[in-house]
């Protein structure tokens, strides 16, 4: 008897080793280590700061070490190249800005990767939206009297940007194209040195970041005309949105979070998942509040549409502005 029940307990030893055994690697729940996010911008920005919130979050509930790798240069296709060329496994992700997905491919005529066959998006994460400012010395108070001050002096007035292809440049492109005014592009390396031309006077407006401008607004050295979003923001109701005198402008920055193309369906509805959920916390909402990000998020396949459809919008702008890259 006891020899009988040796031998039943060995047998299922026996079997439970062997089905461990048997378990192949990619079984492991998700995720089994850590995880990057690569982000496409030097450190300290808010797509830095959006990516570093929430990696934190994600490290509390995964249980993993989330780890954020600043890769910048050219305009971001270095970040996106490389995420392109990631193992599909969920254990490297990017952040997106639309400049990386949606205007790049379509301004650049030669990258090495294609956005809709090499990546696919995981969910949209937020939005910054952009306001229209001048310098002090442009003596206008209103989006319609700089469109009236715009169209007498053709080519008068100058715009900064943070360079061919970016928000603010496209933005501005837009304004022009929906309005009929003229305007001298300025491009710059980047919005910090663009906003410091137009603090000083050297450059007439400027599409700026809101996280940029808001303190500038407040102290009086610029002057707020509009947003860029479709409705008016809460952190300046005053402001009325572009689009009350121009209907149909629109011009925000979107931040999104994609992955290599062939990621598992499983593992993108995990990090799907766990980033709406970071993204509906209170801390995490206060946090991208004082960034001025709104967060916003979506499921995979409505992130991917976006990534599509403006891809077209943009392409249609860059061509009949002849936008070229720098």
């Amino acid at each position: 008897m006891q020899d009988g029940r040796r031998t039943f307990v060995a047998t299922l030893l026996s079997a439970a080793l062997a089905s461990a055994l048997s378990t192949p690697a990619r079984a492991q729940a998700y995720p089994a280590k850590p995880i990057r996010i690569i982000v496409p911008l030097p450190p300290g920005g808010s797509n830095d700061v959006l990516a570093r919130i929430l990696a934190q979050k994600m490290s509390e509930t995964f249980g993993q070490p989330v780890i954020v790798e600043n890769k910048p240069g050219a305009a971001g296709n270095i970040a996106t190249d490389y995420l392109a060329r990631s193992e599909p496994d969920g254990y490297t992700i990017a952040i997106a800005p639309n400049q990386t997905v949606a205007v790049n491919p379509v301004l650049y005529p030669k990258l090495p990767f294609d956005v809709i066959k090499d990546v696919q998006g995981v969910t949209l994460l937020g939005r910054v939206p952009m306001v229209l400012v001048v310098a002090p010395k442009i003596q206008v108070s209103s989006v319609a009297e700089l469109i009236a001050l715009a169209k007498a002096n053709p080519d008068a007035l100058t715009y900064a940007s943070a360079g061919a292809g970016s928000p603010q440049h496209m933005a501005a492109e837009v304004f022009k194209s929906m309005t009929g005014v003229k305007l001298v592009h300025v491009p710059y390396k980047g919005s910090a040195p663009a906003l410091v031309d137009v603090l000083s006077g050297n450059v007439d407006l400027f599409f700026c970041p809101l996280n940029s401008a808001l303190p500038h607004i407040r102290s009086g050295k610029l002057r707020a005309l509009g947003s860029t979003g479709t409705s008016r923001l809460a952190l300046l109701p005053e402001l009325p949105a572009i689009a009350e005198t121009v209907p149909g402008f629109e011009s925000d920055i979107w931040i999104g979070m994609i992955a290599p193309s062939q990621t598992p369906a499983p593992i993108i509805a995990a990090l799907n998942a766990e980033l709406r959920r970071a993204l509906d916390l209170p801390d995490v909402r206060e946090k991208l509040a004082e960034q001025g990000i709104l967060p916003e998020s979506s499921t995979a396949a409505a992130f991917n549409t976006l990534i599509a459809e403006d891809q077209k919008r943009w392409a249609e702008v860059i061509k009949t502005a002849h936008i070229r890259p720098d």
